[in-house]
């Protein structure tokens, strides 16, 4: 699966979140129904001061790699962080990322992408990684991928 190394500036995101891991058995279910709260419910709708349309998942706090729990959240990005809300805020840091871009169907796609670089001999920090979708086409979507990386 190709990539590019970028260099990213820290960004602002805010939305809702719950804690999971990969191999949990409602991993799935947790994670969407985040994005179905976000979308269905209004939150994306209530963020304020977005900075584009685009619709961000963003696994952070990793209790260790991909196979620990981590925080899923789905969010937008901001200009500031919002005063009010109970929103969940998460500074998405700065530094090198390795890109993959994705095509196709915004679940299956993402999670085939996702079991690919599980595999992958990447240096991640296990920081932050995060997913923006760039449109919302569900059966041929364009999906950026950052992973996080150790600097070199």
């Amino acid at each position: 699966m190709d990539y590019e190394i970028v260099t990213l500036e820290e960004k602002i995101a805010v939305g809702i979140s719950a804690r999971t891991n990969n191999a949990s058995p409602d991993m799935g279910g947790v994670i969407g129904g985040l994005w179905n709260r976000f979308f269905n419910e209004g939150v994306y709708a209530s963020i304020p001061e977005k900075t584009n349309q685009k619709a961000l998942g963003i696994y952070t706090d990793y209790a260790g790699d991909e196979k620990s729990d981590y925080t899923a959240i789905v969010a937008c990005e901001t200009a500031k962080e919002p005063k009010t809300g109970g929103y969940t805020v998460c500074k998405i840091p700065a530094g090198r990322y390795a890109k993959f871009v994705v095509h196709g169907d915004m679940v299956q796609a993402v999670a085939a992408a996702w079991q690919e670089i599980w595999s992958m001999d990447l240096p991640r920090t296990f920081r932050c990684d995060f997913e923006e979708y760039q449109d919302d086409r569900m059966e041929d979507a364009e999906i950026h991928l950052y992973v996080g990386l150790k600097k070199e």
